[in-house]
Protein backbone atom coordinates (compact mmCIF):
# COMPACT_ATOMS: atom_id res chain seq x y z
CA UNK A 1 0.00 0.00 0.00
CA UNK A 2 1.46 3.36 -1.08
CA UNK A 3 1.77 5.95 1.69
CA UNK A 4 -0.03 9.27 1.07
CA UNK A 5 2.28 12.28 0.99
CA UNK A 6 1.76 16.06 0.88
CA UNK A 7 4.11 18.39 -0.85
CA UNK A 8 4.41 22.23 -1.03
CA UNK A 9 4.95 24.29 -4.12
CA UNK A 10 7.91 23.41 -6.22
CA UNK A 11 11.08 25.49 -6.57
CA UNK A 12 9.78 27.23 -9.67
CA UNK A 13 6.52 28.26 -8.00
CA UNK A 14 8.43 29.51 -4.96
CA UNK A 15 10.66 31.64 -7.17
CA UNK A 16 7.62 33.10 -8.93
CA UNK A 17 5.97 33.90 -5.58
CA UNK A 18 9.13 35.60 -4.26
CA UNK A 19 9.48 37.57 -7.48
CA UNK A 20 5.84 38.68 -7.21
CA UNK A 21 6.31 39.87 -3.63
CA UNK A 22 9.42 41.83 -4.64
CA UNK A 23 7.51 43.50 -7.47
CA UNK A 24 4.70 44.40 -5.08
CA UNK A 25 7.14 45.96 -2.64
CA UNK A 26 8.80 47.94 -5.44
CA UNK A 27 5.43 49.19 -6.68
CA UNK A 28 4.46 50.18 -3.12
CA UNK A 29 7.67 52.19 -2.76
CA UNK A 30 7.02 53.90 -6.07
CA UNK A 31 3.46 54.69 -5.05
CA UNK A 32 4.49 56.19 -1.71
CA UNK A 33 7.24 58.18 -3.42
CA UNK A 34 4.79 59.51 -6.00
CA UNK A 35 2.35 60.51 -3.24
CA UNK A 36 5.09 62.31 -1.34
CA UNK A 37 6.21 64.10 -4.51
CA UNK A 38 2.62 65.15 -5.22
CA UNK A 39 2.18 66.54 -1.70
CA UNK A 40 5.41 68.53 -2.00
CA UNK A 41 4.39 69.77 -5.44
CA UNK A 42 1.01 70.93 -4.16
CA UNK A 43 2.61 72.67 -1.20
CA UNK A 44 5.10 74.41 -3.47
CA UNK A 45 2.31 75.44 -5.84
CA UNK A 46 0.32 76.84 -2.94
CA UNK A 47 3.30 78.82 -1.68
CA UNK A 48 3.88 80.16 -5.17
CA UNK A 49 0.22 80.94 -5.75
CA UNK A 50 -0.26 83.03 -2.66
CA UNK A 51 1.92 84.96 -0.24
CA UNK A 52 4.34 87.78 0.39
CA UNK A 53 7.93 87.75 -0.84
CA UNK A 54 10.07 90.53 0.63
CA UNK A 55 12.42 92.09 -1.87
CA UNK A 56 13.57 95.11 0.19
CA UNK A 57 13.56 95.81 3.91
CA UNK A 58 16.12 98.27 5.24
CA UNK A 59 16.58 101.41 7.29
CA UNK A 60 18.32 104.51 5.94
CA UNK A 61 19.43 107.84 7.33
CA UNK A 62 17.87 110.86 5.68
CA UNK A 63 18.45 114.40 7.02
CA UNK A 64 18.56 113.45 10.67
CA UNK A 65 15.78 110.89 10.41
CA UNK A 66 15.77 107.10 10.35
CA UNK A 67 13.54 106.05 7.45
CA UNK A 68 12.14 102.71 6.30
CA UNK A 69 12.38 101.25 2.79
CA UNK A 70 10.12 98.30 2.02
CA UNK A 71 8.99 96.46 -1.09
CA UNK A 72 7.44 93.05 -1.69
CA UNK A 73 5.85 90.83 -4.31
CA UNK A 74 2.26 89.99 -3.45
CA UNK A 75 0.42 86.97 -4.80
CA UNK A 76 -3.27 86.71 -3.95
CA UNK A 77 -5.09 83.43 -3.63
CA UNK A 78 -8.08 82.81 -5.87
CA UNK A 79 -10.42 83.18 -2.88
CA UNK A 80 -9.05 86.64 -2.04
CA UNK A 81 -9.14 87.87 -5.62
CA UNK A 82 -12.66 86.52 -6.19
CA UNK A 83 -13.88 88.29 -3.05
CA UNK A 84 -12.25 91.52 -4.20
CA UNK A 85 -13.94 91.31 -7.60
CA UNK A 86 -17.28 90.74 -5.85
CA UNK A 87 -16.88 94.06 -4.08
CA UNK A 88 -15.38 92.96 -0.74
CA UNK A 89 -12.66 95.44 0.34
CA UNK A 90 -9.40 94.11 1.77
CA UNK A 91 -7.16 95.77 4.33
CA UNK A 92 -3.38 95.34 4.25
CA UNK A 93 -1.55 96.35 7.43
CA UNK A 94 2.10 97.37 7.71
CA UNK A 95 3.70 97.65 11.14
CA UNK A 96 7.29 98.57 12.02
CA UNK A 97 8.71 98.91 15.54
CA UNK A 98 12.21 100.03 16.45
CA UNK A 99 13.77 98.58 19.63
CA UNK A 100 16.92 99.40 21.57
CA UNK A 101 18.72 96.29 22.86
CA UNK A 102 19.41 96.27 26.63
CA UNK A 103 21.22 93.49 28.49
CA UNK A 104 20.13 94.62 31.97
CA UNK A 105 16.40 94.96 31.26
CA UNK A 106 13.90 94.12 28.59
CA UNK A 107 14.48 95.91 25.29
CA UNK A 108 13.14 99.45 24.95
CA UNK A 109 10.66 100.37 22.28
CA UNK A 110 11.95 103.56 20.66
CA UNK A 111 9.45 104.19 17.88
CA UNK A 112 6.56 102.56 16.04
CA UNK A 113 4.81 103.36 12.77
CA UNK A 114 1.85 101.65 11.16
CA UNK A 115 -0.45 102.10 8.22
CA UNK A 116 -3.41 100.26 6.74
CA UNK A 117 -4.22 100.23 3.02
CA UNK A 118 -7.76 99.61 1.86
CA UNK A 119 -7.95 97.87 -1.52
CA UNK A 120 -11.31 97.67 -3.29
CA UNK A 121 -12.82 97.09 -6.71
CA UNK A 122 -15.32 99.47 -8.31
CA UNK A 123 -17.54 97.44 -10.68
CA UNK A 124 -19.21 100.43 -12.34
CA UNK A 125 -15.94 101.94 -13.51
CA UNK A 126 -13.91 98.72 -13.59
CA UNK A 127 -11.17 100.46 -11.58
CA UNK A 128 -9.29 99.47 -8.46
CA UNK A 129 -9.04 101.91 -5.58
CA UNK A 130 -6.36 102.18 -2.91
CA UNK A 131 -7.11 104.28 0.15
CA UNK A 132 -4.80 105.31 2.97
CA UNK A 133 -6.86 107.06 5.60
CA UNK A 134 -8.90 109.82 3.92
CA UNK A 135 -6.72 109.79 0.80
CA UNK A 136 -7.43 107.53 -2.15
CA UNK A 137 -6.41 106.88 -5.73
CA UNK A 138 -7.93 104.78 -8.53
CA UNK A 139 -5.96 102.45 -10.81
CA UNK A 140 -6.82 100.70 -14.05
CA UNK A 141 -5.58 97.23 -13.09
CA UNK A 142 -5.21 95.11 -9.97
CA UNK A 143 -1.47 94.81 -10.51
CA UNK A 144 -1.13 98.61 -10.54
CA UNK A 145 -3.04 98.87 -7.28
CA UNK A 146 -1.02 96.09 -5.65
CA UNK A 147 2.21 97.81 -6.65
CA UNK A 148 1.16 100.76 -4.50
CA UNK A 149 0.27 98.75 -1.39
CA UNK A 150 3.38 96.58 -1.57
CA UNK A 151 6.09 99.23 -1.24
CA UNK A 152 7.05 102.15 0.99
CA UNK A 153 9.92 104.57 0.41
CA UNK A 154 11.33 107.14 2.82
CA UNK A 155 8.87 106.31 5.61
CA UNK A 156 10.03 108.25 8.72
CA UNK A 157 10.52 105.89 11.64
CA UNK A 158 12.52 107.80 14.27
CA UNK A 159 14.25 111.13 14.72
CA UNK A 160 18.01 111.18 15.20
CA UNK A 161 17.50 112.73 18.64
CA UNK A 162 15.75 109.52 19.75
CA UNK A 163 18.87 107.46 19.06
CA UNK A 164 21.77 107.02 21.42
CA UNK A 165 25.45 106.78 20.51
CA UNK A 166 26.92 103.30 20.65
CA UNK A 167 23.52 101.65 21.13
CA UNK A 168 22.26 98.61 19.28
CA UNK A 169 18.88 98.69 17.57
CA UNK A 170 16.70 96.23 15.70
CA UNK A 171 13.47 96.42 13.73
CA UNK A 172 10.41 94.21 14.02
CA UNK A 173 8.42 94.39 10.79
CA UNK A 174 5.17 92.79 9.69
CA UNK A 175 2.93 92.96 6.63
CA UNK A 176 -0.37 91.11 6.46
CA UNK A 177 -3.90 90.95 5.21
CA UNK A 178 -6.10 91.85 8.19
CA UNK A 179 -8.88 89.22 8.42
CA UNK A 180 -10.64 91.09 11.25
CA UNK A 181 -11.65 93.78 8.74
CA UNK A 182 -13.54 91.29 6.57
CA UNK A 183 -17.35 91.04 6.73
CA UNK A 184 -18.49 88.79 9.58
CA UNK A 185 -19.75 85.93 7.34
CA UNK A 186 -16.32 85.66 5.70
CA UNK A 187 -14.53 85.49 9.05
CA UNK A 188 -16.16 82.14 9.86
CA UNK A 189 -13.94 79.18 9.02
CA UNK A 190 -11.19 81.10 7.25
CA UNK A 191 -8.64 78.69 5.80
CA UNK A 192 -5.12 78.96 4.42
CA UNK A 193 -6.51 80.65 1.30
CA UNK A 194 -6.97 83.77 3.41
CA UNK A 195 -3.61 83.65 5.16
CA UNK A 196 -1.33 86.26 3.66
CA UNK A 197 1.47 87.91 5.60
CA UNK A 198 5.11 88.00 6.58
CA UNK A 199 7.11 89.07 9.64
CA UNK A 200 10.81 89.84 9.93
CA UNK A 201 13.27 91.04 12.55
CA UNK A 202 16.39 92.83 11.26
CA UNK A 203 19.32 94.45 12.99
CA UNK A 204 19.96 98.12 12.24
CA UNK A 205 23.42 98.95 10.94
CA UNK A 206 25.31 101.03 13.53
CA UNK A 207 26.64 103.29 10.78
CA UNK A 208 23.09 104.15 9.73
CA UNK A 209 22.23 105.02 13.34
CA UNK A 210 25.26 107.32 13.65
CA UNK A 211 24.46 109.02 10.36
CA UNK A 212 20.85 109.64 11.44
CA UNK A 213 22.09 111.23 14.68
CA UNK A 214 24.10 113.89 12.87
Amino acid sequence: MRRATTSGPGPRAARHAARGRAVQRALARLWHGACLWLVCLCAAAGAHAQGVELTTLELRANEGTLTLEFSARLTLSRAIEDALRRGVPMYFDIDATLFRSRWYWRDERVARVARSYRLSYQPLSGNWRVALGPLGQSYATLSDAMAVISRVSGWPLAEGSQLGAGQRYYLEFSYRLDPTQLPQPLQIGLGNDWSLGIARTVRVDERVVEEARR
